[in-house]
């Protein structure tokens, strides 16, 4: 496929960003401070099985993903959790039940591995976006276990965490953006991690088939596509040299 000016017209290729998950990687903030201590105290924990509560996209993968590294536990999908896999799951003596949603998992498999790891003495991460305690259960015990669980919550995030984030999606996806487009797309996106992934993985894809850096103007193209306000649009040069 060619473009106007004979070049060839690059297709974009949706492969998936590899985000950075280190310790050092997680953008400490206010809202995760209890959440994060949590992590850098394993195993000093105050209690062997913890939840950490939170919005979607609010670090809780992240903060997993750093938990499972110190304890070498398997990662595993709530929804994937069976009476039968118990066991295997706990194999390492670490276990992180990711995305335990009501309705979404077995009751029987859960009380299962609550019994279990209290039995061995495992570590168990659970998150969740709400807490546990506020499911409606059919299993009465489950229900009362899961309200003795110690919930650390993430609350949403404030407006430097969502500019940071920005930051950090874009260089996961090796985007050189500049401070001016961040802010004008902070004031405009859905005030949300997520939204902010949202925005980040549409400028990633235009800025690749248009074969152009993410700019001011590429920035209130790709809000207008979304169907947010993109505002009035820049008038000015973008540093990378573009005229709007």
């Amino acid at each position: 496929m060619a473009e106007r000016d004979g070049r060839p017209r690059q297709l974009p290729l949706d492969l998936p960003a590899s985000p950075a998950l280190r310790r050092e990687d997680f953008l400490a903030a206010p809202g995760n401070a209890a959440a994060l201590t949590l992590i850098d105290a394993f195993p000093e924990w105050p209690a062997r099985v913890v939840c950490i509560v939170g919005p979607e996209g609010a670090g809780k993968s992240h903060l997993s993903a750093i938990f499972a590294e110190r304890s070498g536990a398997r990662i595993l999908d709530a929804r994937a959790l069976t009476r039968e896999g118990v066991p295997e799951a706990l194999a390492t003596g670490a276990l992180v039940l990711e995305d335990l949603e009501a309705g979404t998992f077995s009751e029987a498999a859960l009380f299962h591995l609550l019994n279990l790891a209290r039995e061995q003495q495992a570590y168990l991460l659970m998150t969740a976006r709400t807490p546990p305690s506020s499911f409606s259960l059919a299993t009465a015990d489950l229900a009362s276990r899961l309200r003795a669980v110690p919930v650390f919550e993430i609350a949403p995030a404030d407006d430097a965490l969502l500019a940071a984030v920005l930051v950090k999606l874009f260089a996961d996806r090796q985007l050189s953006v500049d401070e001016a487009t961040v802010q004008y797309l902070l004031m405009r996106m859905q005030r949300t991690v997520a939204g902010a992934k949202r925005i980040v993985d549409a400028l990633d894809t235009a800025a690749l088939a248009a074969r152009r850096p993410v700019t001011r103007t590429l920035a209130a193209q790709v809000l207008k596509e979304l169907g947010e306000d993109p505002g009035e649009a820049p008038s000015f040069p973008d540093v990378h040299g573009e005229e709007d």
